[in-house]
């Protein structure tokens, strides 16, 4: 076995929990030759490990080095179908799957009336639960029955089972064309977030216009729907049009909301959908909402129809805890965040295994921010340096761009002078590189560079002509995504006033919410 699958096996029995051992064991025992296998030997030694050690387990099993990869493969294998059989692994496409085994099974005992019998009813059942790619497998058995049994079990059988697979197949190539569409536009904004120009933006539009299928609206079943939301939003996202990207992410929510038993199915679809929907009021500032919305999804998490499994607990993590640091910046919530910043920190540890290094480094992000916000300078730039210093790092470009950009300002509140030429040096080349120099960074590192030379009597006339001119650039449609991410005239505005950042960010929130209830 090659040291990738020893690893698998290894995390496979680490990853199980008290009773999917207890499972495993009695699994097992069913047959008493079993109990003191090899391979079963091989699962108690490696689940007293920490740390996988082979010369270990050659002296405390009787297992020869020449055997040992043969009965790991085993252990691998009965392990999954230990799993299989744990009914709280058995969703409904694993119940549907295992009765079409069981209708392929009578097919070949030639128990053909039986066989269709049942595939008629997971049918029913696979078409209930759009699980559509099942339903297409049970209509080709059955095709595969009718032409060698003629069993003239219903009128027309053949133009019946021919128009169902039509129908399928018609809606399997919209739901695959959709479903690429939507990787491929969620592809595109994790490499570079945000269209930084009209040219790129066209580009997308037009991506986007002659990938769309066509379809009738009416036509399309739940999958079909979900997939043209999910590519619509993730259009709208990199497009920056985040109405549209709330309006997507509502009928994403409101489709689950229509088909309730679907939830417990795709209980990772209806996470993303609600995270999302934060994702879009934060992005439009609607701090009241989205304070209510997060609110909700928390207790949404809490839905028995949603699994208690490990994939579930680590995207609910990801997903609570960034909007919880979202709401932080909205209401200019920058004091204090240490306790959360500290169970952030061991949920990353935790989940270490199921988040991608792409969303560790937007938490960091995230985490600097908060500091930044907080007057803790030094705290904001140890967790930029997490993203600056990784260098296999693919995360989007704008993120990575923006962290050196902040990184300068958190030196310079620092006072970390004698640093500031290098970094503004360092991150000006970057930005060249990665195309990404626009006008507010511009303006940034300009000034940035010529601040040791001002005279301390002239330092507040110079924040307020960087404020006069960035000001310009606040709702450009290109310009502006800088704000998204680190709200600079925020900050020289607080040094123009002598005051903290977070006192300037939590009198907007409360003036727009003031505004808004009068309105």
């Amino acid at each position: 076995m090659t040291n990738d699958l020893t690893d698998n096996l290894f995390s496979l029995i680490k990853s199980l929990s008290p009773s999917e051992k207890r499972q495993f064991s009695l699994y097992v025992g069913r047959i008493g030759v079993n109990t003191d296998s090899k391979f079963l030997n091989l699962f108690k030694v490696i689940s007293k490990q920490k740390k996988y050690d082979e010369q270990f387990i050659l002296k405390n099993t009787n297992i020869t080095k020449q055997q040992l990869s043969n009965v790991k493969a085993h252990l691998y294998k009965q392990i999954l179908i230990s799993l299989r059989l744990n009914p709280a692994h058995q969703g409904v496409p694993v119940q549907i799957r295992e009765q079409l085994d069981f209708a392929y099974i009578l097919y070949r005992k030639g128990l053909y009336k039986q066989s269709l019998k049942l595939l008629d009813k997971i049918k029913a059942l696979a078409l209930q639960y759009e699980e559509k790619t099942i339903a297409y497998e049970i209509l080709e058995l059955e095709k595969i029955i009718e032409s060698q049994y003629i069993t003239r079990s219903i009128n027309n059988r053949a133009e019946t089972l021919i128009k169902e697979t039509e129908e399928l197949t018609k809606l399997s190539v919209i739901s695959s064309k959709l479903s690429n569409l939507s990787l491929q536009l969620y592809g595109i904004f994790l490499k570079m977030g945000y269209a930084r120009t009209e040219e790129e933006a066209n580009s997308i539009r037009n991506y986007f216009r002659e990938s769309l299928p066509e379809y009738k609206f009416n036509e399309l079943g739940f999958r079909e729907k979900l997939w043209l939301y999910k590519a619509s939003l993730w259009y709208s996202f990199i497009t920056q049009d985040f109405l549209s990207c709330y309006k997507y992410s509502m009928k994403w929510i409101d489709l689950f909301n229509e088909n309730r038993h679907l939830v417990s199915v795709h209980p990772v679809s209806y996470i993303k959908g609600n995270h999302y929907l934060l994702e879009s009021l934060f992005y439009l500032n609607h701090t009241e909402l989205f304070e209510q919305t997060l609110k909700n999804f928390e207790s949404t998490l809490k839905d028995p129809k949603i699994p208690d499994d490990d994939n579930i607990k680590s995207l609910a993590f990801l997903y609570l805890y960034s909007n919880k640091l979202n709401l932080r910046f909205m209401k200019g919530d920058f004091a204090n965040g240490e306790p959360l910043v500290e169970k952030i920190q061991k949920k990353i540890k935790k989940y270490k295994s199921r988040i991608d290094e792409h969303h560790i480094m937007v938490f960091y992000y995230k985490i600097a921010s908060l500091y930044f916000g907080d007057g803790n300078n030094k705290k904001c730039i140890e967790f930029l340096k997490k993203i600056i210093n990784n260098k296999s790092l693919e995360m989007r470009e704008d993120l990575m761009c923006f962290s050196r950009i902040l990184n300068l300002v958190a030196h310079y509140e620092a006072g970390l002078d004698y640093h500031l030429e290098r970094l503004i040096k360092s991150t000006y080349k970057f930005l060249i590189r990665m195309n990404d120099l626009h006008e507010v960074q511009k303006e940034m590192i300009k000034f940035l560079r010529h601040l040791p030379d001002v005279s301390p009597l002239e330092i507040k006339s110079e924040f307020k002509k960087l404020h006069a001119t960035l000001k310009q650039y606040e709702d450009h449609p290109y310009e502006r995504r800088a704000f998204l991410y680190l709200d600079i005239i925020s900050w020289l505005e607080s040094k123009i006033e002598n005051r903290p950042v977070a006192d300037i960010i939590a009198e907007k929130v409360n003036g727009k919410n003031l505004s808004r209830a009068r309105h």
